[in-house]
């Protein structure tokens, strides 16, 4: 998401112990668009790694956990959430990513593909509106994406939670990355210096904020 800014990727390959990790991108939210695919190669060869691309349009020769339990590193991109997890369950993609996680595999993503681990987030996946979304669960609570980044994604969560329609979480401004061991937050980190995240819940009948400076990767 910032070609000229890659802090996060390199940090993600980082969590890796492999001196050069295998890093697959899974674009199924963007129904394996070949332009994602293109984009993140290029940007992935520069870097000290393998990197390689699932798609389950196209899907590999060889048995698709086995393709998938090779990998250091996945990194699952934008798009449509709803359609991303209907495709992993069709496929047993949600299990196999769930044994990927328990081996201690990297699991990353941008936009649907930070969505997807918690037990729900918000999504545009239906046109027109921001909804609550059940997700894979394997980090507890919510999370909302493009915080500073989408006008409506800010009143969107705060909506829901005081209609009761989301559980508390979350919330990450564009260039954050929320950084889970397990199911336990380590720490925040960001690409850009002022960018901000917050931890989100109704208290005493209102929408509290609790923010969360990340350790910025830069420079200064």
């Amino acid at each position: 998401m910032e070609p000229q800014n890659p802090l996060l990727d390199l940090y993600i390959l980082g969590q890796s112990p492999m001196k050069k990790p295998k890093v697959c991108f899974v674009g199924t939210a963007s129904g394996d668009s070949s332009d994602d695919a293109g984009k993140f190669m290029k940007c992935f060869r520069k870097f000290n790694c393998e990197p390689s691309c699932l798609s389950l349009f196209k899907p590999p020769k060889e048995n698709l956990e086995s393709f998938i339990l090779k990998k250091d590193v996945i990194y699952v991109g934008g798009g449509n959430t709803r359609n991303l997890l209907l495709l992993w369950k069709e496929w047993g993609l949600d299990k196999i990513l769930k044994i990927a996680w328990e081996r201690g595999i990297v699991l990353s993503g941008v936009s649907a593909g930070s969505i997807c681990w918690f037990e729900e987030g918000v999504t545009d996946s239906m046109p027109g509106k921001l909804t609550p979304l059940r997700c894979l669960g394997f980090l507890k609570g919510s999370n909302c994406p493009h915080y500073d980044g989408e006008k409506e994604r800010r009143p969107a969560y705060h909506r829901l939670l005081r209609m009761g329609k989301i559980k508390k979480g979350y919330a990450a401004d564009d260039g954050v990355a929320l950084h889970f061991i397990g199911d336990i937050l380590d720490r925040v980190v960001s690409s850009r210096p002022k960018a901000r995240a917050f931890k989100v819940a109704m208290k005493n009948g209102k929408v509290a904020e609790e923010p969360i400076i990340p350790n910025y990767l830069g420079k200064g």
